[in-house]
This record gives C-alpha cells, sequence and structure tokens, in this order.
C-alpha cells in the first residue's frame, strides 16, 4: 500500500513474484516482469516570450490536457475524502466487481494483445488481481491502525507512536507484458492506503488498455481516480507535473527517465526494472527435470517475463544432455506444431518482433528458431554456441530465446554472473545442497538444492 510516515513492510509473494506496496520504503516485485513498452520521452521546454513580444499566452488548463484533472484529483484528496477505511474497502470492492463482470471482455482483450490462452490470463492476471483485493480487504484496519513504538529517556512523558499516511496523489505507470496484473496490483495497494491515483496504462497493449479506461472508471470514484491515454510524449507531459508518489514498471531506460523527472519534485518513486536472469545448471541435475522447469517459465507469456530465466550457464557435458530434454519438454508442452498450439502466446508488437528476430542471428539454432512476422510467431528457441558480446547475451531478451553458454565449473559460473548487472532473480539446479550460489555486495541469497528462485532485486 502506498503510505508514509514509517511504515512497515508486507514482504508478500505470488507466483510471478509480486508484493503489495506499503512504506517506510516501497516495495514491488518482479513480475512479472516489466513496462517494456511505454517508452517516455520528455518534451522540449517551450520558449517562453515577454507579453510585448506576442499574444498573452493561453491559461494553463487550454494548455496542458491534464491540469484540470490533476487539480480535481488534488482537490479531493485535501477534503480527507479518501481516508477512511469504508471509503477505501468500497473502492477495493468496485475494483473486485470490474474483474468479475469483466473477466471474459478482459481475458478476449489479453488473447488480441498477446495471444493469452484463457487459463494464462486467469492465472497470471485476473486471478492475481482477485487475491490482492481480497488480501487488502481482510487487513485492511489493521494495516492502518497507529503503531505503537519505545520510547527513550527523553520522550517518556511523550506518546510516541507510527501512523501511516497516505502519499496523495499518486501516478501509476503499467507495462504491456500483464497489463492487467501490473497495472491492478499497484492499484490495490494506492486505493487501499487511501491515495487518488491517476492510471497510466500501456499504449502498447491498446486492447487491454481500452477497456481499462473505458470501463474501469466506472467501478471507482471518479472524484480520486483517473487514467490518462497517450504514448512516449504524453507521458512525458504527465511527468512534468508534481505527483506525491510514482510507480513505474519497466526498463531500466525508461526508468532513468521517470526518476529524473521524479527528482524536479523530489518526488518518491518505486521503479520495477528488469535485467537478465541467470540460470546454473549443475552436472549432478536430472536434465528432463530441469528442462520442463525452464522451458515452462522461459516461455510462459511467450518468454516476456521480466522474472524468467534469460540464460542458462551449464557444462559442455549438461548441454548434450539437456537440449533433447528441452526438445521434449518443449514438444510436451506445445506440441510439434507450436504454431498451432492454443497455449502459445504471441509477441506484443512488430516492433519487438523484428528485434526478436534480429537476435535469432547469434550463435546456433539448436531448437526451433522458425518465425512467422504476419503471426508475430516465433518459436520457442534454444541458441548453442553464444559468445559473451552477442546481442542476446548485452540485452534482456524478453521473448521465448533461451540461450546457453558453457562454463567449466560453478567459480566460473559465478564470475560471470558477478561480472554483469544485478539481475532481477536467479535460478540454479543442483541436488547438492552445499552448491555455492553467487554472492555479491549487497547480495544475501542461501544455498541452493534441485531448485530454487532467488529475487535478488525486487526494488532498485
Amino acid at each position: 500500500m502506498l503510505s508514509h510516515e514509517g511504515a512497515w513492510l508486507q514482504d508478500r509473494s505470488h507466483g510471478l513474484g509480486l508484493v503489495s506496496v506499503w512504506q517506510e520504503e516501497v516495495w514491488s516485485a518482479g513480475c512479472l516482469p516489466t513496462l517494456r513498452g511505454c517508452g517516455v520521452a520528455v518534451p522540449e521546454p517551450t520558449p517562453m516570450f515577454a507579453a510585448a513580444q506576442g499574444p498573452p499566452l493561453p491559461p494553463p488548463s487550454r494548455m496542458d490536457p491534464f491540469a484540470d484533472t490533476l487539480q480535481r484529483l488534488r482537490e479531493t484528496f485535501s477534503t480527507g475524502r479518501t481516508r477512511p477505511a469504508e471509503f477505501r474497502a468500497a473502492q477495493l470492492r468496485g475494483l473486485d466487481r470490474f474483474l468479475q463482470d469483466n473477466r471474459q471482455l478482459l481475458q478476449e482483450a489479453l488473447a488480441q494483445d498477446l495471444g493469452k490462452p484463457a487459463l494464462e490470463s486467469e492465472v497470471s492476471e485476473i486471478g492475481i488481481g482477485h487475491s490482492e483485493i481480497n488480501l487488502a480487504l481482510r487487513n485492511l484496519r489493521s494495516w492502518m491502525k497507529d503503531e505503537k513504538v519505545a520510547k527513550n529517556l527523553a520522550m517518556q512523558l511523550d506518546s510516541a507512536f507510527i501512523r501511516k499516511e497516505p502519499f496523495g496523489l499518486v501516478l501509476i505507470i503499467a507495462p504491456w507484458n500483464y497489463p492487467v496484473n501490473l497495472t491492478l496490483v499497484p492499484l490495490v495497494g494506492a486505493l487501499a492506503a487511501g491515495n487518488c491515483v491517476v492510471l497510466k496504462p500501456s499504449e502498447i497493449s491498446k486492447n487491454t488498455e481500452r477497456v481499462l479506461a473505458e470501463v474501469l472508471p466506472r467501478y471507482l470514484d471518479q472524484s480520486c481516480f483517473a487514467v490518462m491515454l497517450g504514448g512516449p510524449q504524453e507521458t512525458g507531459q504527465l511527468l512534468e507535473h508534481k505527483f506525491d508518489y510514482i510507480f513505474y514498471t519497466g526498463s531500466s531506460q525508461v526508468g532513468k527517465i521517470v526518476m529524473a523527472a521524479a527528482a524536479k519534485h523530489l518526488t518518491p518513486v518505486t521503479l520495477e526494472l528488469g535485467g537478465k536472469n541467470p540460470c546454473y545448471v549443475d552436472d549432478n541435475c536430472n536434465p528432463q527435470t530441469v528442462a520442463n522447469r525452464v522451458a515452462w517459465s522461459r516461455y510462459f507469456n511467450t518468454g516476456q517475463t521480466c522474472v524468467a530465466p534469460d540464460y542458462v550457464l551449464c557444462s559442455p557435458e549438461m548441454q548434450e544432455r539437456l537440449l533433447p530434454a528441452l526438445q521434449n519438454a518443449i514438444t510436451l508442452f506445445y506440441g510439434e506444431e507450436p504454431q498451432a498450439s492454443p497455449n502459445l502466446g504471441r509477441i506484443i508488437s512488430q516492433k519487438h518482433f523484428q528485434r526478436l528476430q534480429r537476435l535469432l542471428g547469434c550463435g546456433r539454432v539448436a531448437i526451433g528458431g522458425q518465425t512467422d512476422e504476419s503471426d508475430r510467431y516465433i518459436a520457442p528457441t534454444v541458441l548453442v554456441d553464444v559468445r559473451e558480446t552477442d546481442p542476446v547475451m548485452q540485452e534482456e531478451i524478453f521473448g521465448p530465446i533461451l540461450p546457453i553458454m558453457n562454463v567449466r565449473s560453478l567459480d566460473e559460473a559465478i564470475s560471470f554472473i558477478n561480472h554483469r548487472e544485478k539481475p532481477l532473480a536467479l535460478y540454479a539446479f543442483s541436488n547438492s545442497n552445499q552448491e555455492r550460489i553467487p554472492q555479491r555486495k549487497g547480495w544475501s541469497l542461501p544455498a541452493v538444492s534441485e531448485v530454487h528462485e532467488i529475487h535478488t532485486s525486487l526494488v532498485r
């Protein structure tokens, strides 16, 4: 929940590594994965002219399409309307009704945008929203209670406690890869904490954006909630305004722009960013067990998940055992012709398709590699003979492509990981309880047995 004045952390993980946000520090987690798509470009400032040089400038509301709405939301917050527990609970129940009443509409939009099967939409999008809402409703009053704290000698005659206060006007910039989940989960926290909210869904997942813009406001009090539409230019213009908190999910490149815009107003931010997640496979593993788990997590949502394994590190001997096992797993999940499978989604856009198609030229295609641009289809693919300097190892893939790199030892794998940017998640497969996993400044990671997903960085 978005609140401040020294609140505690509620650290919970769903299937995609999502957590609600309360403060002192506000947490968001992975997953699921990412705004891989809402690029933000701050427009050039408008030149200022003296009155004698031309006609007077029009009123701000005529120049800025967001000004009136933001002013309305701030006025609502200043009245205290959003603070009572009853009001917060009513908004959460409205959000839950939105999911219930529009389940099919949302599934159809997700299928149009990402080719998501209905079951995948339910598990990774709609169901997580329901769970988050129910959790907030069950715990709302306890979360809102003052928290007594210890007093030092100078404060013995005082009353000392922590009171959670809403931030005020919160901006949520959501991604396209899980456009329902990663829009509504932060919204649950913001509403439960008593904030007014501006929601900016991704314009890339355009069918889901339309449902969120046209239908969702009917279920919430529009005096404290608004949906803003547009692309990079409009988002840049929106970021010029002062917000009391900004919650952004997406790429590191856009995250830097969001943080720079927030810094102008000293606005606190939560940035849930991506990264290249390593997957180490020890020689003592069962290759089919590893393959089943890696293939499921890599190709779920067509690889467009921020906590999916991004590359595999293993010995040449394990690679030879792993490749046929991966082929078996892909066939098990998606059949002999994955393009015809109802369980495999599609790439979000032609732009991202073309980017991924270029990555297929790295190394050698060992499995898959087929593409169909008219269908935005890329087969579940495994690459071998990949070099560290290849583009597929330099950027987050965010697609159904899995490169395998060879290392001769665990120490070599640790060194490889530690010399790269800190990932969002780490996967390790081993049958030994004594295996060491990468240790670096800022990491505190347990030993790994068989398979263990570790979220190394939930907030940057």
